[in-house]
């Protein structure tokens, strides 16, 4: 996120966190992220998620992730901490190395390293597994979608309350046939292949440090059908397969694939169906939207 929350003060994070200082980070998208001085001098990386009620998934996806003890996971530090109602923080290492962003894949060597990392991911034991939440397949705040679809008129919480609303009207046809599509593949879903997930396995979650390859941001890990992972990887899942024993079901990879545009969407859509100022996430989250709708859909 580009400014940090005007509700939570920077006090409660050092307090909460045993911390000296704490500096802002305008990095990723989601999260908001600080670069913390711990009292004795240590650095560290501080992530802080609205979470209200989800407050135990997150807590379950980070226990999961501190309980795979790969080199390449990076997981909190200590547990998650609830900081209030509405936010919940997480200490992690400071890893000096690489960063990335969204989108293609840079390198093929790359690509590969992710896959190799899914592959310990996926086979991470029943007691590992028992530790993270299970995939529902909900899309978080599809009511806020169905009410705009359905013609509900947004309350005036801010600039892009209406220009959003109009946006959803101008392409109903197309975001129902693509909710319409996702529960049908919801349907067919075979819930008994289900693995440890990490969720977002793209470019922009992975880092390169002195010792290798990292996978960042475990806050979305779920047990979940492998492809849920496996779409970010793009076509070709044979040295996946080869390695696991596990074939990839397109049809899964379609419903992933589907639902991350509408997870997007409905987040957008939520963000302008409440008060919002129109600072730089909102602007930000505005291009998202349109971009989402009117070149997205397919």
């Amino acid at each position: 996120m580009l400014t940090p929350p005007d509700d939570l003060p920077e006090g409660v994070l050092r307090e909460a966190f045993a911390l000296a200082e704490v500096e802002y980070a305008p990095v990723g998208w989601g999260s908001h992220h600080w670069v913390a001085t711990g009292v004795d001098g240590g650095r560290w990386f501080l992530t802080v998620d609205e979470v209200g009620a989800s407050f135990e998934r997150l807590r379950r996806a980070l226990d999961a992730a501190s309980a795979l003890r790969l080199p390449f996971v990076v997981a909190p530090v200590r547990p998650v901490q609830r900081l209030g109602e509405k936010y919940a923080g997480a200490l992690y290492p400071y890893i000096w190395g690489e960063s990335f962003s969204w989108g293609d894949w840079p390198a093929a060597s790359h690509r590969e390293a992710v896959r190799d990392m899914l592959i310990a991911v996926h086979a991470a034991p029943a007691q590992v597994r028992r530790r993270a939440g299970t995939d529902d397949f909900a899309i978080p705040h599809r009511d806020g979608l169905e009410a705009a679809l359905a013609g509900e008129p947004p309350a005036d919480h801010g600039p892009y309350a209406e220009p959003a609303a109009r946006l959803i009207a101008a392409h109903a046809a197309s975001i129902r046939a693509e909710l319409d599509r996702y529960d049908e593949l919801v349907a067919t879903a075979d819930r008994s292949r289900s693995v440890l997930t990490h969720g977002e396995p793209h470019p922009g979650n992975t880092m390169r440090a002195a010792d290798g390859w990292k996978l960042i941001d475990w806050e979305t890990a779920l047990v979940a059908p492998p492809e849920r992972d496996l779409w970010l990887l793009g076509d070709d899942h044979t040295g996946y397969t080869a390695a696991t024993g596990i074939r990839v079901v397109p049809g899964m990879l379609e419903l992933y694939r589907r639902r991350w545009l509408l997870n997007d969407l409905c987040v957008d859509l939520r963000r302008f169906r409440r008060p919002h100022s129109g600072n730089p996430e909102d602007e930000e989250s505005w291009q998202l939207l349109q971009a989402n709708v009117e070149r997205g859909l397919t």
